[in-house]
């Protein structure tokens, strides 16, 4: 005789009921599931109102420090009229070169995009070629820029 092999094991589909749910009232004694939901509700309220006192702190240093570094720098700038806007002209002219720069950049990578593909080497020489160039340039016309940039009257205070 064989036996059947399903006998031994659960099955692999159950029911669902669908009907009515069924509410269970809580014993005498114990804390209600709504309950417990309510506190997990609160603690997670409480979290949320301690990361939003963080988060208004953090925006009142950051904010602090930028408020004094734009003062400094438009201190800077009343002290050094003619050095700033000679700032001004280097970083328009420097900006003229980083655009015929960049021509050259993609020139170069339009005409060559399969060599880089291909070798390692070429990559490497084109990024030894232009990288630090372009690094460089960056943070020269970064600083022309800020030195040469006209202060906000909303953001920095008018101090006597």
């Amino acid at each position: 005789m064989t036996q059947d092999p399903s006998r031994g094991r659960p099955p692999l589909f159950s029911q669902i009921d669908v009907g009515q749910p069924t509410y269970h009232t809580p014993v005498a004694g114990t804390r209600s599931s709504d309950s417990e939901v309510g506190g997990l509700l609160y603690q997670l309220v409480a979290g949320q109102d301690r990361q939003n006192e963080l988060l208004e702190e953090l925006i009142g240093q950051v904010s602090s420090t930028h408020r004094q570094r734009a003062h400094e720098l438009g201190q800077w700038k009343q002290a050094n009229p003619r050095l700033a806007r000679n700032c001004r002209a280097a970083a328009e002219a420097l900006g003229k070169v980083q655009t015929e720069f960049l021509d050259n950049l993609t020139r170069e990578i339009g005409d060559n995009y399969e060599n880089f593909m291909e070798g390692e080497f070429m990559l490497n020489e084109f990024v030894d070629r232009f990288g630090p160039r372009m690094a460089q340039l960056n943070g020269i016309l970064h600083v022309l820029s800020l030195l040469s940039a006209t202060p906000n009257p909303i953001s920095v205070p008018n101090t006597p």
